[in-house]
């Protein structure tokens, strides 16, 4: 088993898992670099895409943790030698996640405005928020879709076509983005805001048809519905919900922050769009080792193999945390440089450069989190995954959020509260692994 959890095969696996893991950040950076930049209320639209994209985000990581489930089984399968025992559980799988996410777009539509609202947008924040939201909103069952066949490839301990699929679509979406928000002369009209969530939704389809695709022609996997329910439908089931509570946790973090930086004024939700488009990024890239952790993690546990998989698991980090390290020591470098590609509104920048060096401060911690989560989601353990992001927001981020709220930090005490949030999850995942799977390993 040395050779599977060798340099080259984990990167094999991690590369790719970052390049596609940062199509969905990407897209929604795009949209906020673009639209930011409108010659007219350009800083309303961008704080209207950071609110929107903020909720929709919400919405695809909540359901979109199926794919870790999927992986997840499916890799458990792949390492115990069983692999065609598991076949046909995809189809039903992706069935129930692509009909709860309907359910979920069809409960949110008439209530777009009343949410937004919550969520502290006002005047022509809140109607460019309306307006954005009602062409995006389609493409969620779509990225549901995709994340779960991205799943199916991960448990087979294939990362190579999510990548292709990813890059295609995030090329995609630039190109639209440019031509349908600023238009072409003579040819197309500059449809601003709303430009930029056609080029998203457009975008979403094309990875939906090429997922399909791939998964038919590159796999053995069945997506017929063979049977009424597989017998690993109920631990789909009760792993998935453990990580649907876990998402709503992690969400309202998410949320909160949103909320409290809407509530300080427009440039500063507008400064907090642009470093939470800017975290997302630095999260998902790290996550490819994260990604690598789940897809071996899953396979070392179905064989059984615990010495590697506490190798593995120290190797995964350690690349998580340099890969981390590497990133902050550029962006602590160009904070202006990466704020001037979103906005170009100098009370803006201003805001967000003061307080952009607690995000990068906290990237190695972050890695710890990142990483430990797709290693125990592989392994399955779901439960605690759910308790620890519960109890970090509960916890760890609300009581950090009310004390720096007390003492007027703005945003500098949301993002502390962030960190906060991090470490207690990284913290207690490196306890959970040390008690549970040192001893077996050693055994």
């Amino acid at each position: 088993m040395s050779a599977l959890i060798s340099f080259k095969n984990i990167n094999r696996l991690a590369i790719p898992a970052i390049v596609s893991g940062i199509a969905e950040p990407i897209l929604s950076a795009t949209d906020t670099a673009v639209v930011g930049n409108i010659p007219v209320y350009g800083t309303e639209s961008l704080a209207a895409v950071g609110i929107v994209g903020s909720f929709l985000s919400m919405l695809i990581w909540v359901l979109a943790q199926t794919r870790a489930v999927i992986s997840a089984i499916i890799s458990q399968y792949l390492g115990a030698g069983k692999l065609d025992e598991v076949k046909t559980l995809p189809a039903q799988a992706i069935l129930f996640n692509i009909g709860l996410s309907i359910t979920i777009l069809i409960a949110t539509v008439p209530f777009i405005r009343e949410i937004f609202e919550l969520l502290e947008a006002k005047g022509k924040v809140l109607e460019y928020c309306i307006s954005y939201y009602r062409i995006r909103v389609w493409g969620f069952p779509l990225s549901l879709f995709v994340f779960a066949i991205f799943g199916i490839f991960r448990g087979l301990q294939n990362t190579f076509w999510p990548m292709i699929i990813a890059l295609i679509g995030v090329v995609a979406n630039i190109a639209l983005d440019f031509a349908f928000v600023y238009g072409i002369e003579g040819i197309l009209d500059p449809m601003n805001l709303e430009g930029a969530a056609w080029a998203s939704l457009i975008s979403q389809v094309l990875m939906a048809v090429l997922s399909l695709i791939l998964l038919l022609k590159k796999t053995e996997v069945s997506l017929k519905l063979e049977g009424l329910w597989h017998p690993e439908m109920k631990r789909f089931l009760v792993m998935s919900g453990n990580l649907f509570i876990r998402s709503l946790a992690l969400n309202a973090t998410l949320m909160l922050a949103v909320r409290e930086a809407t509530s300080l004024g427009t440039n500063f939700i507008a400064a907090h769009s642009i470093a939470i488009q800017l975290w997302l990024f630095f999260a998902f890239f790290i996550d490819g080792y994260g990604g690598a952790g789940n897809i071996l993690g899953g396979r070392l546990l179905g064989a059984k193999d615990y010495k590697t998989l506490f190798a593995m698991s120290k190797k995964v980090t350690v690349y998580g945390v340099v890969v981390a390290c590497l990133l902050g020591g550029v962006a602590v470098l160009i904070p202006r440089q990466l704020g001037l590609i979103f906005s170009k509104d100098p009370e803006v920048l201003s805001i967000f450069t003061d307080f952009f060096y607690i995000v990068v401060i906290m990237l190695p911690i972050n890695a710890l989190a990142f990483v430990g989560d797709g290693i125990f989601k592989g392994m399955g353990e779901t439960g605690y995954l759910r308790n620890v992001l519960v109890g970090s927001t509960f916890l760890g981020f609300v009581p950090a959020l009310l004390v720096t709220r007390y003492f007027g930090l703005q945003l500098h005490g949301v993002w502390i509260a962030i960190s906060v949030w991090m470490l207690v999850r990284g913290v207690s995942l490196v306890i959970k692994f040390k008690k549970k799977y040192i001893p077996l390993a050693v055994g």
